[in-house]
This record gives C-alpha cells, sequence and structure tokens, in this order.
C-alpha cells in the first residue's frame, strides 16, 4: 500500500507539471519547492573545527568519462546528479521546476520555448552562466559534432536555429509541438569554453567536484555560491565498494555512512546502528534477451521463458516480499503511462512453457547463459532463482558473473550475449525514455529488438498532437513488448537505503538519482 500511495503521489506531480503545456513557470514555484535564491537562510553545514562530511557507498566505478552529455551508466548519472542542473529540474513528487532558469514561457502555438537565466548564477570555477553557455550545451546534444558525446534522440524536435537574445534570455523554437519536450531540458548545462569535463568535470549543482581516485573514490564538496538552498554536508566522499560481501563489513565499520540499493538480507544483518529508508528504485528490471541471438530469436521460446519464470517467487525468496511486479518496460512511478494489465500477463505456467519450447523445436530444452554484473547482488540473486526456475521446462542456465565496466562494453555496448539480469532506468521524466531504446534503429537497443510495429506504434507516440494520443500509443507500444515476450519482465525493485543514525534527509525521486542535497546530521 505504501508503494502504491508514492506512485500515486509522483503521478499526480507529474500530471501537474507536464500537462500544463503553456505558461510561466517562475521562480515563484521555485520557491515554494524550497529552491530559494542564494543559501543565506540556511544555518551553516558545519564549522571548521568539525566539517559536517559523511561516506556514501556505491556499488560500481564511474563511467570513464564524467561528462554528463557521454555518461551512459545509470550509476554515473545517479551520483552526478548533485553535480550538474539543466534549465529545469525535477523534485521528489515528480514535478519539473526551473533551475538553470530562473523562470519560462511557452508560446500559446506551443513551439517556442523563451527561458530567463537566473541572475548571477555560477558555475564551479566561478564563471557565469550565460545564454551561449545553454545554447552551446542544448546545440552539443542535438547532433554531436564531439567524440562520445551522446544524441540526444527528442531534441530532434528543436528546429534549426536556437538563438541567445542576450546574456539571461534563450529562445528554442521547435519544429513541431511536443507536450513531453520540457522534460529533456534537465539536461545539464556546462561551460561553453571549458574542455576538462571527461575529468574535471565542472555544472552548477549544489556540490563541486574535486577529485577522483578510479575504482576507489570520488569527491564532491559544497558549492558555497550555489545558486538556490545549498547543501547541509561540507564533503560527501563516494567509496566504491564492487564487492558485495564487503558492502556489510563497510557499514559496521563505520567506514560507509550511507549505502543505497541494499538488499532485504543485508538489511537484516545490519544491527541497530542505522535506520533504513525504503522507497522504489524506477528502473525496469528484468532477464533481457538477446533477440537477435537463437534461440532467442524465436517468439515462442521468449514467450516459454515468461511462462517459466514465477515472479512473485522471485520477490519472495529474493527480496522478502519486497518490490513491485511489473510486465513491460515501464514501472509504477510514471502514473498514465503504466498499464497495470500487462503485469499478469504471462502468468507462471511450466506447462505451457513445455509446450512452446517443444513447438519451437526444443522439447528437451537448451542451455544458455545469464551474464550478470558482479557488483550487483540484487541482480545476482534475481538470476539464481530464476536458473531453478527454468530447470523445471528442461532449460540450464549457468550465470556468468562480469565486472560492471566489461558488462557495458560487452553486453550493453557489444551485445556480445545471450541473456542478462539488469535494471534499466529513465533518464528523464518520460516514458519515452524508457522506451525509445527498444525502436529498431535505436543505438542503444542492446536486445536488438526489431518489429515494425513496435516502431510505427513509438513514431504514433513521438508525433502526437495531444496527450490523450501519445498516451494510448506508448501502452500499446508496452503492449507490443510484453505480448512478443521481448524480456522477461520481473519488477521494479524496492530501493533500501541504509543511513547511520544520527544522519537524516534521503529524498527518493521518479527517476534513478541519489540527491544528497538534503542529508544532514541530527547528532
Amino acid at each position: 500500500m505504501k508503494k502504491k500511495l508514492l506512485a500515486l503521489l509522483l503521478l499526480l506531480g507529474l500530471l501537474s507539471t507536464v500537462l500544463c503545456g503553456c505558461g510561466d513557470g517562475s521562480a515563484e514555484k521555485a520557491a515554494d519547492e524550497g529552491q530559494t535564491s542564494g543559501s543565506e537562510n540556511q544555518e551553516a553545514p558545519g564549522t571548521a573545527d568539525h566539517p559536517a562530511e559523511i561516506t556514501v557507498g556505491i556499488a560500481q566505478d564511474l563511467d570513464e568519462s564524467l561528462d554528463p552529455h557521454k555518461a551512459v551508466a545509470a550509476g554515473t548519472k545517479e551520483v552526478m546528479f548533485n553535480v550538474f542542473e539543466g534549465l529545469m529540474k525535477p523534485t521528489p513528487e515528480g514535478d519539473l521546476i526551473p533551475a538553470v532558469a530562473e523562470k519560462y514561457e511557452i508560446s500559446d502555438d506551443q513551439l517556442v520555448y523563451t527561458f530567463t537565466i537566473r541572475d548571477g548564477i555560477k558555475f564551479h570555477n566561478g564563471s557565469p552562466v550565460t545564454a551561449g553557455d545553454v545554447v552551446n550545451s542544448i546545440t552539443r546534444c542535438i547532433a554531436p559534432y564531439e567524440a562520445d558525446v551522446l544524441a540526444v534522440e527528442a531534441l530532434s524536435a528543436v528546429d534549426k536555429v536556437i538563438t541567445a537574445e542576450d546574456d539571461r534570455t534563450v529562445q528554442i523554437r521547435l519544429k513541431e509541438p511536443n507536450t513531453e519536450f520540457l522534460s529533456y531540458l534537465t539536461l545539464a548545462i556546462l561551460p561553453a569554453d571549458y574542455d576538462q569535463q571527461d575529468t574535471a568535470p565542472v555544472g552548477t549543482g549544489p556540490f563541486k567536484f574535486v577529485s577522483r581516485a578510479a575504482q576507489d573514490s570520488i569527491v564532491l564538496e559544497r558549492f558555497e555560491d550555489y545558486w538556490g538552498e545549498g547543501a547541509y554536508l561540507d564533503k560527501v566522499t563516494f567509496k566504491i565498494i564492487e564487492n558485495a560481501d564487503s558492502i556489510l563489513m563497510s557499514l559496521q565499520s563505520g567506514a560507509v555512512d550511507m549505502f543505497a540499493h541494499l538488499t532485504s538480507t543485508q538489511v537484516a544483518q545490519l544491527g541497530d546502528g542505522f535506520n533504513i529508508e525504503e522507497g522504489t528504485m524506477n528502473l525496469v528490471q528484468a532477464m533481457y534477451l538477446n533477440n537477435a541471438e537463437k534461440p532467442f530469436d524465436d517468439v515462442r521460446v521468449r514467450q516459454a521463458l515468461c511462462y517459466a519464470v514465477d515472479r512473485q517467487q522471485i520477490l519472495d525468496l529474493a527480496f522478502d516480499g519486497y518490490g513491485s511486479l511489473i510486465g513491460s518496460s515501464m514501472y509504477p512511478a510514471f502514473g498514465k503511462y503504466f498499464d497495470d494489465s500487462l503485469t499478469n500477463h504471462y502468468s507462471h505456467d511450466v506447462e505451457k512453457a513445455k509446450a512452446l519450447l517443444a513447438d519451437a523445436g526444443y522439447p528437451d530444452g537448451f542451455a544458455m547463459t545469464i551474464t550478470v554484473p558482479s557488483n550487483y547482488q540484487p541482480h545476482i540473486d534475481t538470476a539464481q532463482v530464476i536458473v531453478e526456475q527454468l530447470r523445471e521446462v528442461g532449460v540450464t542456465a549457468e550465470i556468468q558473473l562480469v565486472e560492471w565496466g566489461t558488462w557495458l562494453s560487452d553486453v550493453y555496448a557489444g551485445r556480445q550475449f545471450q541473456s542478462t539480469v539488469v535494471g534499466v532506468d529513465a533518464s528523464t521524466m518520460t516514458a519515452r525514455a524508457l522506451l525509445e531504446r527498444f525502436t529498431s534503429s535505436a543505438s542503444n537497443n542492446f536486445i536488438n529488438y526489431n518489429n515494425e510495429e513496435y516502431d510505427a506504434f513509438f513514431q504514433q507516440a513521438v508525433t502526437a498532437a495531444d496527450d490523450e494520443t501519445r498516451t494510448a500509443a506508448y501502452k500499446q507500444a508496452e503492449a507490443n513488448l510484453t505480448e512478443n515476450a521481448a524480456n522477461v519482465y520481473i519488477q521494479d525493485l524496492a530501493d533500501l537505503v541504509a543511513v547511520r543514525k544520527g544522519l537524516e534527509g534521503v529524498r527518493f525521486y521518479p527517476i534513478y538519482v541519489l540527491d544528497l542535497a538534503g542529508i544532514r546530521r541530527t547528532a
């Protein structure tokens, strides 16, 4: 019930913002959300003798490049959320509020977005944020002219010209109306004349980057000139702990003060020194299948696996009942886009699974490999239960544990895998962010899904003139993924966060981020 209430609250917040369509997103709204100009009203986070510092454990190193326009891994975006901001930023309630922008206006025809940059806002290197920086940041991601910068397909809606009328005004003209467009303006704004983003990133967020030791740690410090309500903490050290067995030890020994994405088993073993905050991870966890690899190029095989896997048993055995079952590539926090009727499209049915396998030419089953990143215990636990369940229908599955970097290069980028258990996130609060990756031409379509009907539904959604048509088309696309068993969908995992007693302020968002600006010491 708690999770359903959270999802409802997030939905209401999302609808109130995204469906607004036009009008003024002003500084008054930002103030209502606690984003006051300057940090003079906030108590000092610490003293010179006793600075407020914490260490946060994370399960994976960040991408080789820390440039937000190049980042691929969800874990990188999760951490660097504290460093970078866009013209807009999300709130825990699912709203979009002005960030680098002080206010915005949308023309009556929904084609022209005019943003006013905050007066006096600075980058971490001390340089003022100008309209030119905004223009360069957005243009950079429309049709990338730099190596490794990732194109944001939704920005193709932008017309050829993005004009800066003066140092504080940016005007973006669209080719056609797009009710989701504002959500993509959370894109990080970077200084145009700075070329060290890969190794020493500079943004406008409440924390500034200090240092990085590969495979060891990332250090951030409070940005004293932050435009809004500053962070309470003076310093945060992210400690990379990829060995799942070392997580509990690091928490219990005092080496780490906070760790997100724990399993229920880990939480039960922690002891009395921590408070456990519960939210959702806002991920689509599934056994993702390489649709171009035999035998997964046969829809009957994929459907058989869906019937063979008992998702509720996975939640019960591996997660003590925590988690929310899903049936397609959408999670509950997206509200109107989440089609709960797909959740139970495949009931657990061993005999039906066997019949489908026999019909596909595999009456005695087959052998397969499930590649899993070794630093994500929830995915390992899920895979272990799946192995036993598949055995019941004659499929022999072997788990192949790989380092996170290897998973990114071989599975995600190289598409050299049969199946993998991971969670896929949404980079923005849009249905498009979750579903576009399965279009046949998408560069991040790592499962090689190729379905003309799906492509048509998706195209209908992104070109729809009204929200009702767009929502219906997205749901048709989700149903296509489910009916064709593109993947074996499992759950949106619960997010169990261990926070050392004496700390408070954990905030959950409808996207995959780790916000440390609100963390503060109470003792």
